[in-house]
């Protein structure tokens, strides 16, 4: 197994302590399967114990991870070290966020803009193909947006203003019209607001950061037709 020396370039910010932001480098010893958020928690427990980060499930299901890597909204827990081909990897919190440290930013407000009437769980698809516990005739899961902020950091419109709702409460709102109907009335009146669609610049940066392939470009402009019709 391939073993080679990267460099981690973290932006490190701790309000009155390490203010105002500067980048703090970091040297590892990685192998293929070696991901960024492996190096971070390999930064944290034998070089610096104050480094700040988000993480969880390390497989792509919390969303806790996203940051810029090499200047794009990912997740650590999945992009591997060896496949960013380069031999410094920087590091930032997501744009559009407070930052509380290094690479913790502050999604409160992102959150504020789902409601909690919103229903997050939808049905298998051929569940014929599944072998069903006993008493179950068929499973649920959650929507593929897994709310990491991702498309929001990416987007544009986002760094200019904060009236925005965003791209993710976008594609939430998109995804409950089509579950609920009698809703559409009043779901696509906040589409239609003057913080919802009309403020999209279309620069698709929110689908190609997605890291659930939810495309949060395609439910806008769902809704734009929506709006139109």
């Amino acid at each position: 197994m391939s073993i080679k020396k990267i460099t981690f370039r973290i932006q490190r910010y701790k309000p009155g302590h390490i203010d105002p932001p500067r980048f703090q480098e970091y040297t590892i010893e990685v192998d293929p399967v070696t991901t960024v958020l492996d190096g971070l928690e390999k930064i944290r427990l034998e070089q610096d114990k104050t480094l700040m980060y988000r993480r969880s499930c390390h497989h792509s299901s919390c969303g806790t991870c996203a940051c810029k890597i090499n200047g794009t909204e990912r997740l650590a827990c999945t992009t591997r070290v060896h496949e960013l081909n380069t031999e410094v990897i920087t590091l930032e919190p997501m744009d559009g966020f407070p930052c509380l440290g290094d690479l913790v930013v502050d999604l409160q407000e992102f959150f504020e803009e789902f409601s909690e009437e919103w229903t997050y769980l939808k049905q298998m698809t051929n569940p014929e193909s599944t072998r069903m516990p006993s008493g179950l005739k068929q499973f649920a899961h959650f929507e593929n947006c897994i709310e990491c902020g991702a498309c929001v950091s990416a987007c544009p419109v986002n760094q200019k203003t904060k009236k925005f709702i965003g791209p993710a409460a976008l594609s939430a709102i998109n995804i409950e019209i089509r579950k609920h109907t009698e809703k559409e009335e009043k779901l696509i009146s906040r589409a239609g607001s003057k913080r919802g669609v009309i403020l999209c610049e279309q620069a698709l940066n929110c689908s190609r950061v997605c890291p659930t392939r939810v495309y949060p470009a395609r439910h806008i402009n769902d809704l734009r037709r929506l709006l139109i019709e």
